[in-house]
């Protein structure tokens, strides 16, 4: 059976996959939700949820240095890349060699193709079809934040500052939460600067816990700096995973809209 991945890559798969490795945490995740325990026989040292897999199953390095010969050990017959999350070189090598899977998400309607998608090609689409509706209903229910003080600075790193624009699935969550991302650059994760953020004159700045940790030190600085701004500490995972973890994002953004109101 021939399936074309999100970024337009054909592959061939000659039956269900039954050594699957993933590259991609949100989407390890997601393997664990549609109950391939058996079938994931390796994951990245990113891949943190769940904790059993995170202490059991093999991993073949970072997400963005993969170890080829680990990976090579364990003959996977199948393999999910992210677009974003790994190298274009390393998904391309991997490509000549295995049947590979590449994400590219920028929205939840491309995450539930995506689940869906997976769902087709590891025999498990009653599951995935399960989990898309019930993400789906649980997003319809969300009521978005209403207040007018709604513009948003997410920062995603620091030293230097950097944020994410429109085309990013964070911005896509921050819009169906009803918040308005202040930044319109074109670059995905654009540096901004301290004089920047002051001309933008954000509402709400979210301070999130991934892919750098800020805690409340920081929080605390920042609410120096900038007086009339609302500072937050914002779990990342909610943000910026796009599998499973997506049934219970609507949950946490209503209690951070609850906060904030």
């Amino acid at each position: 059976m021939f399936y074309t991945d999100q970024i337009g890559h054909e592959f061939e798969l000659k039956s269900t996959p039954k050594r699957i490795i993933s590259l991609v945490p949100s989407q390890t995740e997601l393997l664990y939700g549609l109950g391939l325990e058996k079938e994931v026989v390796g994951i990245t040292k990113f891949c943190i949820h769940p904790n059993e897999w995170f202490t059991t199953k093999n991993r073949v390095g970072g997400t963005k240095n993969v170890n080829f010969e680990k990976l090579a050990a364990l003959k996977p017959d199948f393999i999910i890349a992210n677009k974003e999350e790994n190298t274009e070189s390393e998904v391309k090598a991997l490509q000549k060699r295995y049947p590979v899977y590449t994400s590219d998400i920028s929205n939840l309607s491309k995450s539930l193709e995506m689940i869906g998608q997976i769902g087709v090609i590891t025999d498990k689409l009653n599951e995935s079809e399960k989990m898309i509706e019930k993400i789906k209903i649980r997003f319809s229910k969300l009521i978005p934040f209403a207040g007018k003080k709604n513009k948003v600075l997410y920062l995603i790193w620091q030293d230097p500052y950097m944020s994410v624009n429109q085309n990013t699935f964070i911005s896509d969550m921050l819009k169906s939460s009803g918040f308005e991302n202040v930044i319109k650059d074109e670059t995905d994760y654009p540096t901004i600067s301290e004089t920047q953020i002051k001309v933008l004159n954000p509402d709400l700045i979210f301070l999130s816990s991934e892919p750098f940790p800020f805690k409340e030190k920081h929080l605390l600085a920042f609410q120096k700096q900038f007086l009339n701004v609302k500072i937050m500490l914002v779990d990342g995972e909610y943000f910026s995973w796009y599998g499973s973890r997506l049934q219970n994002a609507p949950s946490y953004f209503e209690g951070l809209i609850n906060e904030i109101s």
